[in-house]
């Protein structure tokens, strides 16, 4: 009776499994959208609005300030586009566009016809739809006639001779050697699916037929039936899938009057981005950083809108869990006051992430009130025609509950008292796996130090793209590698990749947080980076980071390696500095911090610099200065705490050091106290089994 019970519990417990895995990860098929668009009653334009609901646009443009600031900037912009003779002479790309060697490969020419002939067709149909004036239509169909000329809308960074070596993301096999499908194709289609959308009641079969046939040999026929042999169609981990999709898929979507079998396609896109929102972290995190996490989403967004619509709401990926539960989560905690971002991977820190038009949108979708305070926060004016399209949310907008955050997938978290305030501390830092060749550093036990809009301590970022960038010489730049980070190395040895060129992953290669606290007076985190090391040097390294709210920055690391190791901490700074004999000052525009290492060993501070060139004929070459904390090890485990913090002068660092008091008791636990601004300051950390945390 007994074993009849387990197995009945076992397959009870099968079932639930399977039939809650299948709804997770259904597919749809084609019947599936057969099923859901009636496409003999679709009339253009029918994307994001149709005739209907074209009154309530025209009705937001007339009633909201905003809106009508946006539109009246739009045609008075299109004044230049209405008289711009259209030319039909392609200029000549360059063969190597991302190394500058000749003088083709320098000019804009190129991508500037490129980008003008879409971006006006693409705002002159918007005209024509609110306007009703055929004149904007014909202009529009002019300059999408010389885009539609093109060859490829593939652009060459991301043809075969330079790409091909690229380290291929999570997910991807690397015997890749098909590239004539990029994210430029990826967004030309859905910008022309929107200009045959709009200018489809203006033009004649000829004009309709010359859009649909370059959205047929330049997207849908380059893709549909081979998504195989396209590495971007399965990197769910990766922007490319989102934006190439969605391109697919609306190029799709405005056919489907002439070509009702492209619901195939429809279905693919839907499942892809689907796959790629499930990668999104339990919290909304992102591994390639905040501009990527804008570009994936940002792009999926309007194919997502266009089908919810078109199917009455029955396939909504704005209700995929990852994205619904946090759907603003990412970009709202590492923003950073002053209108900047955390800018770790190849990600751009300068602006808070996310288009305006965007966050309506998800805002709007999920309702949710953090997302319509993000929306508030950013504080940016809106500037695009589908700020229109999507206006900002009208339901109660809410701060998150608390301004710290650990993000649990991709292991980063930020610590902060509040989301705006200049002269608070903000300190983040990242663990997580050294598992993303495409937009991944070697960077973990990083952390920053921002404060007055400045970074004190500073992520380099990325300082441009190059041919080799992409290639396993990616680890070879300062900006991509340890050595360019603030982490530790000891006899010199960095960070390694868990992906190196046509080599199996080991997803064992990175580090983990192994404890976040936060409350209103102290936040924690205790990172062990080991496993992104080789090993052979570094033994174990354990990094806590503490912030003592508002301004108190402590790190102590704890480093085990062999005796007479040589250990050397490093620092970035991202501001002036002077070194003095033991310690550090940094110099802002808005106050002056210091870094006090806390250690009774000997230790000296000594400056340096990485030389920074791009494989590229015109990008200067550069040195992007550091410090660091060398020492000996003198035993198996060496363990040191460094103090960042506002000081007002010199005077004030010396009080503190004299007061700093360390000791070790014999179970091996450590205390750390000292003064500051008249106030006693003590944390005690225990060692248990695996080393030293915070009790």
């Amino acid at each position: 009776m007994y074993c009849s019970s387990k197995i009945f519990s076992y397959l009870l417990f099968l079932a639930l499994y399977l039939v809650n895995g299948k709804e997770c990860s259904a597919q749809l098929k084609k019947s599936d959208i057969d099923k859901a668009i009636e496409i003999s009653e679709l009339e253009h334009p029918y994307l994001y609005f149709n005739n209907n609901e074209k009154k309530e646009l025209l009705d937001r443009i007339k009633t909201d300030q905003e809106s009508n600031d946006i539109f009246r900037k739009l045609k008075a912009r299109a004044k230049v586009w209405m008289a711009m003779p259209v030319d039909k002479n392609i200029p000549i790309q360059g063969k190597n566009t991302r190394a500058d060697w000749s003088d083709q490969d320098r000019s804009s020419k190129y991508s500037d016809y490129y980008n003008n002939n879409r971006n006006n067709a693409f705002y002159l149909a918007f005209l024509y739809q609110m306007t009703g004036d055929v004149n904007y239509a014909q202009k529009a169909f002019e300059f999408a006639d010389a885009f539609c000329d093109l060859t490829t809308w593939t652009q060459r960074a991301h043809e075969f001779p330079i790409i091909y070596s690229r380290i291929m993301p999570w997910n991807v096999p690397d015997d890749q050697v098909n590239f004539n499908f990029d994210h430029f194709n990826g967004d030309s289609g859905r910008m022309m699916a929107a200009v045959y959308d709009w200018l489809y009641p203006a033009l004649t079969q000829a004009q309709r037929d010359r859009i649909r046939g370059a959205l047929l040999e330049k997207v849908i026929t380059r893709v549909r039936g081979d998504y195989e042999f396209h590495w971007w169609a399965t990197a769910y981990r990766c922007n490319w899938c989102g934006v190439c999709n969605s391109g697919v898929g609306l190029a799709g979507l405005t056919l489907l009057k002439e070509h009702p079998q492209l619901t195939d396609v429809v279905a693919e896109s839907y499942n892809r981005i689907n796959s790629m929102f499930n990668e999104l972290g339990l919290n909304g995190g992102w591994q390639e950083g905040g501009s990527y996490w804008n570009y994936g989403v940002h792009t999926s967004s309007f194919f997502a809108d266009a089908l919810k619509r078109l199917t009455n709401n029955k396939f909504n990926l704005f209700k995929n869990k990852r994205l619904s539960n946090n759907p603003v989560t990412f970009p709202l905690y590492i923003s950073l006051p002053g209108d900047k971002s955390l800018n770790f991977e190849d990600s751009g820190g300068n602006g808070w992430v996310g288009s305006t038009h965007l966050i309506n949108k998800l805002a709007t979708e999920t309702l949710n009130p953090n997302a319509a305070w993000y929306r508030k926060f950013i504080n940016k004016g809106a500037d695009d025609i589908f700020d229109i399209i999507w206006p900002r949310p009208k339901f109660t907008a809410l701060p998150p509950s608390q301004p710290s955050i650990h993000f649990k997938t991709i292991d980063w978290w930020v610590m902060r008292t509040d989301f705006s305030s200049t002269d608070k501390v903000v300190v983040a830092g990242k663990a997580g796996k050294n598992d993303d060749p495409h937009h991944g550093h070697l960077d973990i036990g990083h952390f920053v130090v921002y404060w007055n809009k400045e970074y004190y301590i500073r992520d380099l970022g990325k300082s441009g793209y190059d041919e080799k960038y992409f290639d396993q010489d990616r680890f070879d730049y300062p900006e991509a590698n340890s050595e360019g980070h603030n982490t530790i190395l000891v006899d010199g040895e960095t960070q390694i990749s868990g992906k190196y060129y046509k080599k199996p992953y080991d997803f064992s290669v990175g580090g983990t947080v192994l404890d976040f606290r936060t409350t209103a007076q102290r936040d924690y985190v205790l990172m062990d980076p080991t496993n992104a090391y080789p090993k052979k040097k570094l033994k174990k390294w354990r990094r806590n980071v503490l912030l003592e709210k508002p301004e108190i920055t402590l790190v102590l690391d704890e480093i085990h390696t062999n005796n007479n190791a040589a250990i050397q901490l490093r620092f970035h700074p991202g501001v002036d500095l002077k070194i003095l004999e033991d310690y550090v000052l940094l110099k802002g525009k808005e106050g002056t911090m210091a870094l006090i290492p806390l250690t009774e060993k000997d230790f000296t501070i000594i400056q340096g610099r990485h030389p920074s060139q791009m494989v590229n004929a015109t990008q200067s070459f550069s040195w992007i200065p550091y410090f660091d904390l060398n020492f000996k090890a003198t035993g198996n485990k060496t363990i040191i705490g460094n103090l960042i913090l506002p000081v007002d002068n010199e005077n004030q660092v010396g009080d503190i050091i004299a007061s700093k008091k360390i000791e070790i008791n014999k179970e091996g636990s450590l205390s750390i106290g000292f003064s500051y601004k008249n106030k006693i300051f003590k944390y005690y950390f225990k060692n248990n089994k695996s080393g030293l945390e915070l009790n």
